[in-house]
């Protein structure tokens, strides 16, 4: 989907002034990789869907931590799991906490066929900022890694992304790769399976399926 431009297609509601177009798209490439403070195998830290469902082809997988992030469903979607019908809330990074996550290794040779795919998944919008951070692996080493987290003065960014806000967005919100919700319960089974935990992410699944089941006995008694 994504070599073949559909993917991009889902994102064609979003308004103009929002959606980026392919040239962004790889020009916010270039400058994060002229950037870089090193060279060769290039670590990507994955703190949701890229934890199951990487898209690029890496050589290796660790746990790791972030430090000085934490995970926020601080970004509006009205495309993708949601729609302008239907909006929804975009799992990204806000500035501190620490966050535990998996780190992918892409081979230096696969760098030129791998990180456009990458880039096209993760900024139709330009609603992330591309980061170099260091990050702590199990083993005591600590590369640096591609992270990205939230551009806080991006227009589809929300700087209330509490529990209680965000839990009505993502139990309704559905678009033509799904619910909001699989989203997040993905998410939580993802982190379980590499024995991490976030209190913030199992509140909001809590107050998810709650809001689901209301819903649910609201939709039955009508």
């Amino acid at each position: 989907m994504i070599s073949s431009g559909q993917y991009l297609e889902h994102f064609k509601s979003i308004p103009k002034h929002v959606r980026w177009t392919p040239a962004q798209i790889e020009q916010s490439m270039r400058d994060t990789l002229d950037a870089r403070p090193d060279t060769g195998d290039l670590w990507i830290f994955g703190y949701g869907s890229l934890i199951w469902n990487p898209v690029c082809q890496f050589d290796t997988q660790h746990k790791a931590i972030l430090e000085g992030w934490h995970r926020s469903f601080c970004l509006r979607t009205i495309a993708g799991r949601s729609s302008p019908q239907s909006p929804g809330r975009m799992l990204s990074l806000e500035p501190g906490g620490r966050t535990e996550g998996v780190a992918l290794r892409l081979p230096a040779c696969a760098l030129e066929d791998e990180l456009p795919i990458l880039w096209i998944r993760e900024m139709p919008t330009g609603a992330y900022r591309p980061i170099w951070s260091p990050i702590a692996m199990e083993d005591g080493t600590r590369p640096t890694a591609l992270v990205f987290v939230a551009d806080q003065h991006h227009p589809l960014y929300e700087p209330n992304a509490a529990v209680g806000s965000v839990a009505a967005f993502v139990a309704s919100a559905y678009g033509p790769l799904g619910t909001n919700a699989e989203y997040l319960f993905k998410l939580k089974e993802s982190l379980a399976s590499w024995n991490v935990a976030d209190s913030y992410i199992d509140n909001l699944v809590d107050a998810v399926v709650r809001r689901q089941a209301d819903l649910a006995e609201l939709g039955g008694t009508r």
